[in-house]
């Protein structure tokens, strides 16, 4: 299923350690996994390769942690899951440097205490790539229904603090893979928010997901008219089709390419 996942299509591939896997088989999961990262070969196939390990204030995380130190190859990325303060991201940083790992970290906040901390957390080390939003643990901490209106407060806040440390925020997988458009609006409203992906749990959904936070043909288009009438212009601002154009639009512009030439 792993190797079927890496030609899927996906941007991230994620190895699973943590709810997804029985208590009972937390263990061959593990060692199935690190024998996976070390065995794959080196491709430059553009596809990331996570791990997704156990909580690491848990005894079975600290395992998943101890597997990835003792690895001679160990995962390209760690997924940390419900992360509560920078102390955890700072932990883990120093073992990672000890060992010489370069080991990249994604942070998933899915309680309101991570949440209440999120900000510290996306500055907490510079080995942190992106924010990822757990939506349906989060809804199960506030008490509130799994949806865009009551957890629209905490999904701004992860964009907030990944937009203030330059990292990716990712959104909550989409579960009822019978409902394509609700996957798709729920998708469009979390790009329009700031969001740069959502998770997929399925292939299916896999298409419709970069449909949407893929950049149109006329979007990219737009792009690049944009930047080159202001750099012609010379100055810090210019008029396009009777619309002001300063300098935040033009770093837009350039994410808005940049997110094509890395696809």
């Amino acid at each position: 299923m792993y190797f079927k996942a890496l030609s899927s299509g996906a941007d991230i591939v994620c190895l699973e350690l943590e709810d997804g896997v029985a208590p009972k088989d937390k263990e061959q999961a593990r060692n199935n996994a690190i024998e996976l990262f070390e065995n794959d070969a080196e491709v430059d196939d553009g596809v990331e390769r996570v791990l997704r390990i156990n909580c690491v204030r848990s005894e079975v995380g600290l395992s998943d942690v101890q597997a990835v130190l003792e690895s001679k190859r160990p995962p390209p990325v760690i997924m940390m899951p419900k992360v509560l303060g920078a102390d955890e991201i700072v932990w883990l940083d120093d073992l990672l440097a000890e060992r010489g790992h370069s080991t990249r970290l994604h942070v998933i906040i899915e309680t309101n205490q991570g949440l209440e901390n999120v900000a510290r957390i996306a500055r907490a080390s510079t080995r942190i790539d992106a924010l990822f939003f757990g939506g349906y643990d989060m809804a199960a901490e506030l008490r509130c229904n799994m949806a865009w209106e009551p957890l629209l407060y905490a999904r701004s806040r992860l964009v907030h603090a990944a937009a203030s440390e330059g990292l990716d925020a990712i959104d909550v997988p989409y579960l009822d893979l019978n409902d394509d458009s609700g996957m798709r609006r729920e998708a469009e409203l979390s790009h329009s928010l700031g969001y740069c992906g959502k998770g997929a749990i399925h292939p299916k959904q896999i298409s419709i997901l970069k449909e949407v936070f893929t950049p149109s043909s006329q979007k990219v288009k737009r792009a690049r008219e944009i930047i080159e009438a202001f750099s012609k212009a010379d100055t810090g601002l210019v008029v396009i089709d009777g619309k002001l154009i300063e300098k935040p639009v033009i770093r837009e512009m350039q994410r808005v390419l940049s997110l094509v030439d890395s696809s």
